[in-house]
């Protein structure tokens, strides 16, 4: 049995209803290989800029009063955090985000805006999570995690429902794998409703735990991560991810960081999109074909938009893609 049913994304889908954007399915204008036509699902133009918000409002918003009286709290580098800290907002809810020593200057901006109190611990997913559950002792704020969840998977699901009625000719639908929240919930949606549907994870290299801990049946842990890619920098995919996605993911491959800084430049001259790495990698794979696709309508998701501007224009300096 899965961890959610479609049942639970459903309930989340009405939850959202009034709050989250539903983001368009737009086509990619420039070359794909292997003749596949290549669209893309923009939750880089979701609220607070990326995927999170569905899975923290979905979360946040259920809480019994006792626990919104005592605030919430969450350990991540940035895109999680920002959409908690929005998500509390707009329901009236204290928030505090743990985030890593070296997270991008604009994300921790952007968190700040929405009133959230910031604090800073280590350099990993899991400095951060240990942070956080300390100051869970002393105050007693409620946990809402970034990935290892059921609200917060069920919340990602709607993203899932939204790419097949959007693009019901769908065959392939590419997803970024962090912790595993959004590929768990997307996958759990499309598997439900259209099992012949393939869904194909992508991590960086410098990242690869799921790919890992797919092949081998086994939860990987990494002891280092190194990637251009932020937002993907987990050590491990969480327990109730690792599940759905032995159940409903077909795949998971693996781009190196200059494949997604290229992507980011194309996706902003072929698609006019601003995509911060992270949010670049499903439609890396589909770009730089490591995916084996061929002649097949794929849904790439774009996760995220908040790039740092010196990154972003780097990334538009760069030659074009040649891809023939």
């Amino acid at each position: 049995m899965l961890p959610i049913s479609l049942h639970d994304i459903q309930q989340a889908r009405a939850c959202l209803e009034t709050v989250a954007v539903r983001t368009p399915i737009l086509p990619y204008g420039g070359t794909v290989r292997r003749n596949n036509s290549l669209w893309l699902k923009a939750e880089s133009l979701q609220r607070t800029g990326s995927f999170k918000f569905r899975g923290a409002y979905n979360a946040i918003s259920g809480l019994p009063e006792e626990e919104r009286r005592r605030g919430v709290i969450t350990y991540s580098s940035g895109n999680h955090g920002q959409a908690v800290a929005c998500a509390a907002h707009l329901l009236g809810i204290r928030a505090v985000v743990v985030m890593p020593e070296d997270a991008i200057a604009v994300k921790v901006e952007l968190t700040r805006r929405w009133g959230a109190t910031i604090e800073f611990a280590g350099l990993t997913s899991l400095d951060r999570q240990a942070r956080a559950l300390a100051l869970v002792e002393e105050h007693g704020y409620a946990v809402i995690p970034p990935f290892d969840d059921r609200r917060i998977i069920a919340g990602q699901g709607t993203a899932g429902l939204e790419i097949l009625e959007q693009q019901p000719d769908v065959e392939a639908v590419v997803v970024p794998v962090g912790g595993g929240g959004l590929i768990s919930g997307i996958s759990s949606a499309i598997k439900a409703l259209r099992p012949d549907v393939r869904v194909i994870g992508v991590e960086p290299e410098g990242g690869a735990d799921a790919k890992a801990s797919l092949e081998t049946g086994t939860l990987v842990t990494l002891g280092h991560v190194e990637t251009i890619a932020d937002g993907l920098r987990t050590s491990r995919i969480g327990d109730l991810n690792f599940a759905t996605i032995r159940q409903c993911v077909d795949e998971i491959v693996a781009v190196p960081d200059e494949e997604i800084l290229q992507t980011v430049g194309a996706l902003a001259n072929e698609a006019r999109l601003v995509v911060e790495p992270s949010g670049a990698v499903a439609t890396a794979a589909v770009l730089f074909d490591r995916t084996g696709l061929s002649g097949q309508t794929v849904v790439a998701v774009i996760s995220g938009g908040n790039v740092d501007p010196a990154r972003l224009r780097a990334c538009l300096s760069e030659p074009a893609l040649a891809l023939t």
